[in-house]
């Protein structure tokens, strides 16, 4: 058993989740932070930055000297979509275990970064969603799928918001789609005459994106049968509550050896 607190790197140090994981990092006796990466924000001491006491570790913008200088153990992203592909292989090849938040990876991008940790012999887990409430919202929305195969999902963002559909809706789509059968929904004859009115479509059913200002996190996966409906909903309300998680997901991933996509496979 690791007797050692667990050596954490977090990048995008200076965004709104990168800051609470710095919080979480600070504030947890099994894990020590040993570098704050962001574009943006330094050099400034990481613990002033999330509001908390100073605690020696200044923002950096340079990951490949934070990664060669700490010998780090875990490293934490979210970032953005287009630097996340190339954030988690410098991980890699450093021998450092990626704990990735960052939507927009493609499934032949995991495929590679999975040969990449095996081939270290290092965990990593790639999770479009932290929230153990979301997690459960997605494990019960296939379990329904079995039985009531008519499906929407529409999930709710903020208007800032750089990718759509989000990473959680495409994870509860896939999820449902191992759980019934390809069933081309809707009326065979319909028009849309305003295009994308209908969603966006996946395995026979509809993905819908809204994206407004003060919106944060929301999802609803609407099933229909005949007399009925069925709502399962996640609503997130704070960045916070994504930490619990976060905190699990960098305790996991010590523990195996290849890259995992989904949180729900590490949840006990």
């Amino acid at each position: 058993m690791r007797t050692e607190p667990i050596k954490v790197v977090v990048t995008g140090a200076g965004g709104r989740m990168g800051r609470e994981v710095v919080k979480m990092v600070l504030q947890d006796e099994e894990l020590i932070l040993a570098a704050a990466v962001s574009q943006s924000a330094g050099p400034i001491d990481a613990g002033t930055l999330v509001g908390l006491q100073p605690c020696g570790i200044i923002v950096s913008s340079d990951l490949e000297t934070a990664l060669s200088n700490t010998q780090a153990d875990v490293l934490v992203d979210f970032t953005v979509p287009h630097a996340a592909y190339s954030i988690t292989e410098t991980a890699i090849r450093h021998g450092v275990r990626p704990v990735i938040g960052t939507t927009g990876i493609t499934p032949e991008q995991i495929k590679e970064l999975d040969k990449l940790c095996q081939s270290q012999g290092i965990g990593g887990l790639i999770a479009p969603n932290f929230s153990i409430g979301a997690i459960l919202m997605m494990k019960f929305a296939a379990q329904a799928a079995k039985y009531l195969p008519h499906v929407e999902i529409i999930e709710y963002h903020g208007d800032q918001k750089l990718d759509a559909p989000s990473g959680t809706s495409i994870k509860t789509a896939e999820l449902i789609a191992e759980a019934r059968q390809e069933l081309r929904q809707g009326n065979p004859n319909e028009k849309e005459i305003i295009e994308g009115a209908r969603g966006g479509y996946y395995n026979g059913f509809r993905i819908h994106s809204v994206r407004l200002p003060g919106v944060f996190a929301q999802q609803e996966v609407v099933f229909g049968g005949f007399g009925q409906t069925l709502k399962i909903r996640h609503d997130s309300y704070e960045r916070a509550g994504y930490m619990p998680g976060v905190s699990v997901a960098v305790k996991k991933v010590m523990t195996y050896t290849g890259l995992i996509y989904g949180f729900e496979h590490v949840m006990d």
